[in-house]
């Protein structure tokens, strides 16, 4: 697990502050429990209560401590595989229900943050992935072919309405997808959980699962403070699965390599710079292996992220690394001065695509969002619940659980490999 020592995450500075949940102190009955108070978790519960059922959602730490609080804020309608790559891995069936449920992720995104009126920032202007290079180009083409075979919004610009809409001129083209958007991450899933706890659903914070046992038809699920009994269990830990806990506590990290991604946040920018850094406000990331993302939030600080993370080893290194890349991309910009880092870990598999998982008797849960946990996440709740309420499917078929071949070792492969290609890196010309 990645330290926080020496963080400041904006996020969490920015967002409406937390609902006061408090500590599980008793033992409780549930229809279903949720472990995990993420962006999965969360629309779980929410789905649940609005059916009538009443669940309870157990965290470890506060609300959208995981992932869901540390992430670009990229609302995504799909994966990081091509479409047809999809289709070849799960299936012509499973492979088109996967690409539809993804398709209208952001739109069940949007549609919540306006039900709930959660400031959460939201941009509905699409994003861009940024072509690096002849290589980058050329596989954006090949994404605008095949998701445009499918009718979907996407379409690629040309360098010129790439430079106008990013203010750079470092990338040969972008594909914009008119379906995307940005949010300030932690905010929607702090309004995810005011919203699910107004529908009924109980969420107590602070309060980490330390077992997880079935007695007859019930789940239950240990806390230091007490413990919750329930037919139906469900584990949304994802990348923030404590590996030191036994049996299903641990499973989703089994199948898991663990990516760090970190990011910087500068002041916020003189109106006259604003305009001509993101003039329009798209999210962005870029073709690289070693992937970047920019963007600006509300208050036009500039964000900046890639693959690393901010350990005492490595802070200095990613850190010149991001104030070279923004001067690079933006040499009009006189100084560069963060205010704000933080990072985060992205749950990687071997088939960069999320898993269904049925851990045990009604017994269930979705991990490996490989750094698109927003909408996916959120469709894969709102999913969930209707599977247990028995009117519902998933778009996912249910797989088991595999061990990830030297997870440990990959996992800091991508730490000090990062780190190294960032010490000498930079990005220059688009050319």
């Amino acid at each position: 697990m990645l330290s926080d020592r020496g963080h400041d995450n904006l996020w969490a500075r920015t967002a409406r502050e937390a609902d006061p949940f408090s500590q599980l102190a008793s033992d409780l009955s549930a229809d279903v429990v949720i472990v995990g108070a993420g962006f999965t978790g969360l629309s779980t519960a929410l789905h649940l209560a609005e059916r009538g059922l009443k669940p309870i959602v157990v965290e470890a730490h506060g609300i959208g401590h995981g992932g869901s609080g540390r992430n670009v804020g990229l609302v995504n309608a799909g994966m990081w595989v091509k479409p047809n790559d999809l289709i070849q891995t799960q299936g012509q069936d499973w492979g088109q229900q996967l690409i539809s449920a993804l398709g209208d992720g952001p739109k069940l995104v949007f549609d919540l943050v306006e039900r709930f009126e959660i400031a959460c920032e939201p941009e509905r202007n699409g994003t861009l992935h940024l072509a690096v290079g002849d290589s980058g180009l050329a596989d954006l083409r090949d994404r605008e072919a095949q998701w445009q075979a499918l009718g979907a919004p996407v379409k690629l610009l040309d360098v010129e309405t790439a430079t106008r809409l990013t203010g750079t001129d470092a990338f040969r083209g972008a594909l914009h997808d008119a379906r995307a958007g940005t949010i300030q991450p932690l905010a929607y899933a702090r309004g995810l959980a005011r919203g699910a706890a107004s529908a009924g659903a109980r969420i107590f914070t602070h309060s980490p699962a330390r077992n997880l046992a079935r007695h007859g038809q019930q789940w239950q699920v240990e806390t230091p403070g007490g413990t919750i009994r329930a037919p139906w269990m469900v584990i949304a830990t994802n990348a923030y699965t404590d590996p030191s806990q036994p049996g299903l506590l641990a499973a989703p990290q089994q199948e898991l390599t663990i990516l760090p991604f970190f990011q910087f946040a500068t002041k916020p920018l003189p109106d006259e710079l604003a305009k001509r850094i993101l003039p329009e406000r798209h999210g962005c990331w870029d073709t690289r292996l070693i992937m970047t993302s920019f963007r600006r939030d509300r208050e036009n600080r500039l964000i900046f992220g890639s693959v690393g993370s901010l350990e005492s080893w490595s802070l200095a290194a990613q850190q010149s690394f991001a104030r070279r890349s923004l001067r690079q991309l933006f040499p009009f910009l006189d100084s560069v001065e963060f205010e704000a880092r933080w990072h985060g870990q992205i749950g990687m598999n071997k088939s960069h695509l999320p898993r269904f998982h049925v851990f045990g008797e009604q017994a269930i849960g979705v991990c490996g969002f490989n750094g698109r946990g927003i909408a996916p996440g959120t469709v894969f709740g709102k999913q969930m619940a209707g599977l247990i309420c028995g009117d519902g499917e998933m778009a996912l078929p249910a797989t088991l659980v595999e061990n990830a071949s030297f997870a440990r070792l990959r996992t800091w492969s991508y730490r000090l490999g990062s780190c190294a290609v960032h010490l000498i890196s930079g990005f220059g010309s688009r050319n």
